[in-house]
């Protein structure tokens, strides 16, 4: 296991602490957790790049430590009252509907890796900068309604653009005979 995919791996380990100090009420300790967590996303694809360690596993590792994190503390701020129901089914669905695909082409005997957009990767930043502006306001008992509401209705709209941008270019992964996309790599 490289150094890039212990990290990615460590960001995954996270999670449960994460969701356990949110739902204990002790959101300082979820806020710094969130935040070393957010670090690590950045840290882990520097480490890949700077010292040639990119995988497959990290390819794949690195996505779904993005997912169960995010989707967790999602989940978790919408429960506590926090985050808007729309917004938490939203960026699940999204999820679900990549995963599915990668599932259903693998099954169809057309495997494919999603190779993350641009607007998937500032859609995963406003992610983490929703949910940690939000652990903070909790933190510093701060209340900026407006920033908050603007950075849900962002968040929402990078996350429905991704997925109508990942639909389009599944169905025609699906549709083609050539396994090869522009924004979808298969897997050899």
């Amino acid at each position: 296991m490289t150094v890039a995919n212990l990290i990615t791996f460590l960001r995954v380990l996270l999670v449960p602490l994460i969701v356990w100090a949110m739902l204990s009420d002790c959101i300082l300790i979820a806020f710094v957790l969130l935040i070393l967590a957010g670090l690590s996303d950045a840290i882990d694809g520097s480490v890949a790049r700077l010292f040639n360690q990119q995988s497959k596993l990290g390819t794949l590792l690195d996505p779904f430590a993005d997912k169960i994190l995010l989707v967790s503390v999602f989940i978790v701020l919408s429960y506590l009252g926090h985050l808007p129901i729309w917004l938490v089914v939203l960026v699940a669905s999204r999820d679900m509907l990549i995963l599915s695909s990668i599932i259903i082409a693998f099954f169809l005997g057309k495997p494919l890796l999603i190779k993350p957009l641009w607007i998937s990767k500032l859609n995963t930043l406003t992610q983490i900068i929703l949910t940690s502006l939000i652990l903070g306001f909790l933190v510093f008992n701060v209340k900026i309604p407006i920033l908050k509401s603007s950075l849900e209705w962002i968040t929402g709209f990078l996350t429905a653009l991704s997925a109508i941008i990942y639909s389009i270019q599944g169905s025609r992964h699906f549709m083609s005979t050539n396994t090869k996309s522009p924004l979808i790599e298969s897997i050899e």
